[in-house]
């Protein structure tokens, strides 16, 4: 057999644990081998099985027990019954509770080693499968609101053409998702899409990395290198952070971009390519051609079809779905079981501001997930895995001189914690890192009561 694997066989007769234990070492795997349902039941919890075979029919404890069991505590190693005394609704009964297989007794052992190289199979299958899901739900756009929706209804359109579309929006709100949803709506969905930050490689080497080089062209060129544009013949290339493109390498691009070729560092000769340029920034394009940072003609080349990605705060609709999206995206790579956030914790997520957009409320659900308790997330669960700027909202504190913000902001963060300690002086001035005679002493430079505070009627009594 192709695959060794370690199977856990589960029956109260010691001559047929002996025969298939002896059958499946002689095939190259690893037999395990139990005579009581219970014991099955603690030895499936505590080893990574790949196969467990139970026979039904066996004292206290049945192997129907044990697969109800067994699934109930999501241990999700496939399960093959088998029985000399089998009927149609025991059969029935144990693919109801999640039998991969049932078989009759006596089993011979060609039948029964193919059944469990069919198991492996089919568990290698879903694995793969369960990969690939996580993969795409990378690159899946989640939306529900009205905002989204006119949005793709214009990525729907732009998408069938050649058109070449630019990409606005601030950071973390999905641009490159975008752009790979334009690629596989497109006609070109079968070929490559490669991608490019124009702001991440140094300019020294931007050329190489759009056009490639030939060997010895440069110090360092020690092999020939096909450069993006090449590497995405006949699919998609997206430029993200285009406003970072030094003014130099902006002419070469637009030269391709009229052209249609490219010419390798060291070549001397062009070599056509079949392309489409999408393009992405975070910054203002037309500003930095009034400024004389990036080129108008280029400008107009890529300011075809622009499209406008809004933040994550005017689009506080879509929050509720994005969470659960991460929270099942994030159990599923790290093969957690599912952690569900309960509906006060999504409000309380929804009224909060992400100042990194999406990417930031991803990050969130990861981190909140890894502080739950009982296995779900609270409100509790959010105060504590959020910092406190989170509940301040996003203004940097609005005008005045630095200092006057700076008084502000304190101002704010005292306030917020006596709120949270319920007035306890202590307990407040512990969480800020303060003596509670500093506290005392900051709360009067900023004009905080803590008297009147303390005597504002409460569900909890305040203190020192």
């Amino acid at each position: 057999m192709p695959h060794k694997a370690h199977l856990l066989i589960v029956d109260d007769e010691a001559n047929t644990l002996a025969s298939l234990s002896r059958a499946f070492r002689l095939a190259g795997h690893e037999a395990t081998v139990c005579d009581n349902a219970i014991k099955a039941l603690e030895l499936g919890r505590s080893h990574a099985f790949d196969l467990i075979m139970s026979d039904v029919v066996m004292p206290g404890k049945d192997g129907l027990w044990l697969l109800e069991e067994l699934k109930s505590q999501g241990i999700a190693t496939p399960v093959v019954m088998m029985s000399g005394q089998a009927h149609i609704d025991m059969a029935a009964r144990a693919t109801r509770l999640g039998a991969l297989d049932f078989l009759e007794k006596p089993i011979s052992t060609e039948k029964l080693l193919l059944t469990v190289e069919n198991a492996l199979k089919l568990q290698r299958w879903e694995a793969e499968n369960r990969q690939l899901r996580q993969r795409l739900g990378k690159h899946e756009l989640v939306w529900t609101g009205e905002t989204m929706k006119q949005l793709m209804a214009q990525i729907e359109r732009v998408a069938a053409s050649e058109t070449r579309v630019c990409i606005l929006g601030e950071t973390g709100t999905g641009k490159e998702l975008i752009a790979r949803t334009l690629h596989e709506r497109s006609p070109r969905a079968s070929g490559p899409f490669v991608t490019l930050n124009c702001a991440a490689v140094p300019a020294e080497l931007i050329e190489s990395e759009l056009f490639g080089h030939e060997k010895g062209s440069f110090t360092g060129a020690a092999g020939r290198h096909v450069g993006k544009f090449e590497q995405a013949e006949r699919g998609t290339i997206f430029l993200d952070e285009i406003g970072d493109m030094p003014l130099t390498m902006q002419a070469k691009l637009l030269r391709v971009l009229e052209e249609g070729e490219v010419e390798r560092i060291g070549s001397g000769h062009p070599t056509p390519v079949n392309v489409r340029v999408v393009v992405a920034t975070h910054r203002n394009l037309e500003g930095l051609v009034k400024q004389g940072k990036f080129r108008q003609d280029l400008f107009h080349r890529i300011y075809v079809f622009p499209v406008l990605l809004p933040p994550l705060r005017e689009r506080k609709e879509d929050i509720p779905a994005l969470v659960l999206h991460f929270a099942e995206q994030v159990c599923a790579q790290n093969n957690w079981k599912p952690v569900p956030f309960s509906p006060e914790a999504i409000r309380h997520l929804q009224s909060l501001s992400y100042a990194g957009n999406v990417r930031e409320l991803r990050n969130v659900v990861e981190r909140l997930i890894l502080l739950a308790t009982n296995g779900q997330v609270t409100t509790e669960t959010v105060q504590v895995g959020m910092p406190p700027k989170a509940d301040l909202g996003s203004s940097p504190g609005g005008s005045g001189t630095l200092t006057q913000r700076v008084q502000r902001f304190e101002r704010e963060v005292i306030l917020l914690e006596l709120n949270r300690s319920k007035h306890h002086i202590t307990k407040a001035a512990k969480v800020l890192g303060l003596e509670r005679s500093h506290l005392y002493k900051k709360a009067e430079q900023l004009g905080i009561d803590l008297q009147a505070l303390r005597n504002e009627p409460s569900d909890t009594q305040g203190g020192e």
